[in-house]
């Protein structure tokens, strides 16, 4: 038995200067039972963008304006022999136009909280960019968002993003031939 005891004790010994562990948790860590969800400056909260816009503009236009003057000779010998003046006109335009517009945007983007706000709302930026056979697109998205409204996997629908602004935009080959020509540009800059 005492041999035993002094076996123990030399493992004991033995693990204690070889073995160094650290704790996994540190002071700054969030609990494990705790919600994963942004709520301070320099967290982070998924964007699901869900965006779609239909607009439709029709007008019309109709005048019409008639004109009748008629004048006779004046007062007198040297006006007598000049006949009655008579002029009649017709003015008349019509005119119709119609717009529409629709767009839609899908994505996900990951912004972060920038600033919180006095009354517990969080301020996000996000940028993403992507690059495809030499072409960019470029989404930035900025807005207000309350804690309350992002879901418990993290994340927000962008129509509950407050003064949103979501930009969409490329450059490369194809965004430059889209774009219209110096001349076209020029004539209805005249015209």
């Amino acid at each position: 038995m005492l041999r035993t005891i002094t076996l123990s004790a030399i493992v004991c010994i033995y693990l204690s200067s070889t073995v160094c562990a650290e704790s996994l948790w540190r002071d700054d860590s969030r609990s494990l039972a705790s919600d994963r969800r942004a709520r301070a400056i320099g967290d982070i909260v998924t964007v699901i963008v869900t965006e779609s816009s239909a607009s439709t503009l029709k007008a019309s236009t109709d005048t019409k304006k008639t004109s009748d003057l008629k004048g006779g000779p004046g007062v007198g010998d040297i006006f007598k022999n000049i006949k009655q003046l008579a002029f009649s006109g017709d003015q008349s335009m019509a005119g119709e136009g119609s717009t529409a517009r629709s767009a839609t945007l899908a994505a996900k983007i990951t912004a972060r909280v920038v600033r919180m706000l006095p009354n517990g709302n969080l301020v996000i930026e996000g940028t993403r960019e992507i690059a495809t056979n030499k072409e960019r697109q470029f989404l930035q998205l900025t807005g207000t968002i309350r804690p309350e409204d992002i879901a418990p996997d993290n994340t927000i629908l962008s129509t509950y993003i407050a003064d949103a602004k979501i930009n969409l935009h490329g450059k490369g080959i194809i965004a430059d031939r889209q774009r219209e020509g110096i001349v076209t540009r020029i004539i209805k800059w005249l015209f």
